[in-house]
């Protein structure tokens, strides 16, 4: 094939929507709307309410401006091309929305490990956990969080702009580094991408899983030398923290298999397939906001102070 510098890519995953796209536009609209209204209520709350500022919730808004921030790389050009005929996407937001998913999952992923650690402290080391843990400490960890992902990123996506591609057409409903790296004309240059890309697995994925599993087992080592009592509190303040986290890793293994997996994906409905790519970009910001709305004491009681009672029922 020759090559090509595409000045826009087809998204392939939308040829297979058929007539009721406006009924997926809709659905996609009122997601995206309940998304928006959870998030933001609960990051409003915990900026408002002086009682919630404290490590555990300012991490808490920490995850949930990220699930914002991740969404909106979706569900706008998602909602666009449902109502559209023309499923191109320009090579400029192809590689922003590249840059935007790809941080999303990076940024969720180590925010989830550092509360993982600060649950560690907080059920550990309680007597010293004020000076362990500082509301300065957080910051400092959620910007290191934030920058060095964004750094990365820019590295990673600079080598991805470089290549030179025999074709622009890829196989999902956004746009993916992995189907644009397999678009080049030259392996070479492709595996010079791929390395890249397993340094930052390592990098992004394995000090944040081991810092996880480290608190985790700490944490089960305490619980099984403690009374009744304090196991019931570990659990109640872990429960959370551990389902968004697994619920977390289940949409990356899904987008995992789809995209490196083809011959076992090829019998999957192209529906199912693109739901399954979406998954962690869409149920994580509506679980999040959910699960810790309610499971949390604290957040429904400053929900209840600061809003109208009427509106309070409604949420």
């Amino acid at each position: 094939m020759n090559s090509t510098q595409a000045n826009s890519f087809i998204l392939a995953g939308y040829s297979n929507i058929g007539q009721i796209n406006y009924l997926y536009f809709l659905i996609v609209t009122v997601l995206y709307i309940s998304i928006w209204f959870s998030n933001t209520l609960l990051i409003v709350v915990i900026c408002m309410e002086r009682n919630l500022h404290k490590p555990m919730y300012l991490f808490l808004c920490s995850l949930f401006v990220n699930d914002l921030y991740g969404s909106t790389a979706l569900f706008p050009a998602l909602m666009t091309n449902l109502v559209s005929d023309d499923h191109s996407i320009s090579t400029v937001y192809c590689y922003l929305q590249i840059f935007c998913i790809y941080s999303y999952a990076s940024i969720e992923f180590s925010n989830l490990a550092v509360m993982s650690y600060d649950r560690y402290l907080a059920i550990c080391y309680p007597l010293e956990y004020n000076v362990l843990m500082t509301p300065k400490k957080v910051c400092i960890l959620v910007d290191l969080i934030w920058l060095s992902t964004i750094a990365y990123l820019i590295i990673h996506l600079s080598l991805t702009v470089r290549l030179q591609l025999c074709g622009n057409i890829i196989e999902n409903v956004f746009c993916d580094n992995y189907l644009v790296v397999k678009l080049a004309c030259s392996t070479s240059d492709a595996k010079v991408n791929n390395i890249f890309g397993m340094f930052g697995i390592g990098l992004l994925i394995t000090f944040p899983l081991f810092t996880i599993l480290f608190s985790y087992i700490k944490i089960l080592t305490i619980c099984l030398k403690s009374s009744i009592e304090t196991r019931q509190k570990a659990f109640s303040t872990c429960t959370p923290h551990l389902a968004s986290l697994l619920n977390f890793s289940f949409g990356c293994f899904l987008i995992l298999i789809q995209s490196r997996l083809d011959r076992p994906m090829r019998n999957v409905p192209t529906l199912l397939q693109s739901f399954l790519s979406v998954y962690h970009l869409v149920c994580q910001p509506l679980f999040n906001p959910i699960l810790y709305g309610v499971r949390m004491t604290k957040i429904r009681q400053a929900c209840k102070n600061i809003l109208p009672q009427r509106l309070y029922n409604i949420a």
